[in-house]
């Protein structure tokens, strides 16, 4: 049976951001994930874990100025102090919060930049990460994002994700799979996920277009949440979408599908 975690980043945003640990665990969910927790005191987000029963399962390393546009660093050669400081940082967020994955955002490539100059950059960055965050049992991942709503988002496609985690060598580094993003660029869900479940640590979903909820779209979530069970996929799936109206309305493509979260949450 999959196991749904709410993306505090995106859903229940009528709410404000530590009311949402609590209306995640009321609506049946027991794991969250959100981008980032910097701005939070950690031991808050702490006690709003345990006063509500509830699983840190992802958040991302610092990525920049998210205000400003920035969408990562980890590429960019002009940033490795930077980088190196946010790898430090994210692991005394994630040691507090319990959290075991942390994801790796690329960044946006510059147009005049040199292509070997990045990848070198980013490969180097990531197995430094990677090593750290081994000393501490945490998985470092690294997510595809579609360059439809990101241009110019240096990491876009599985194939070449896979292709930088063999260059690093590392062993602490798996892909962020979103189903979201891999169905805007290469689409091929199924068989890409069954051909390299072993490299995939993390899944995330929404539907397309739009990236609401399953059903609202034309990805096949029925047929789809039932390979990737039949797979023998462990990890959680991340509900990383934009509402189409109020969260807690439009969780019934839950029940719909056959995982009823109040069913899940009184046997978990």
């Amino acid at each position: 049976m999959p196991k749904f975690a709410a993306n505090l980043s995106m859903l229940y945003t009528e709410l404000d951001f530590l009311d949402r640990y609590h209306a995640a665990a009321r609506s049946g969910f027991r794991g969250v994930e959100f981008l980032f927790p910097y701005a939070y005191d950690k031991q808050e987000l702490a006690a709003r874990l345990r006063d509500n029963g509830l699983t840190q399962v992802l958040h991302n390393l610092p990525a920049g100025n998210w205000e400003q546009g920035e969408r990562g660093i980890a590429c960019l050669p002009e940033r490795r102090a930077e980088f190196r400081d946010g790898v430090a940082r994210a692991i005394e967020y994630a040691d507090a919060l319990g959290c075991k994955q942390l994801n790796c955002l690329a960044g946006i490539a510059p147009q005049d930049a040199d292509p070997a100059a990045l990848r070198a950059t980013f490969v180097e960055n990531l197995r430094l990460a990677a090593d750290e965050l081994g000393r501490f049992g945490i998985r470092l991942l690294i997510e595809p994002i579609n360059t439809y709503d990101i241009p110019g988002f240096y990491l876009s496609r599985t194939a070449q994700a896979l292709d930088i985690i063999a260059e690093t060598g590392s062993d602490n580094i798996q892909v962020q799979y979103d189903i979201y993003h891999a169905q805007r660029m290469e689409g091929e869900l199924a068989n890409t996920i069954a051909g390299h479940l072993d490299r995939i640590g993390h899944i995330q979903l929404a539907d397309n277009p739009g990236r609401h909820e399953p059903g609202t779209g034309e990805i096949h979530y029925g047929w789809l949440l039932e390979h990737i069970d039949a797979l023998g996929y462990q990890g959680w799936i991340g509900c990383e979408y934009k509402p189409a109206g109020a969260t807690e309305a439009g969780l019934g493509w839950l029940e719909a599908l056959g995982y009823g979260l109040q069913a899940e949450a009184a046997t978990a």
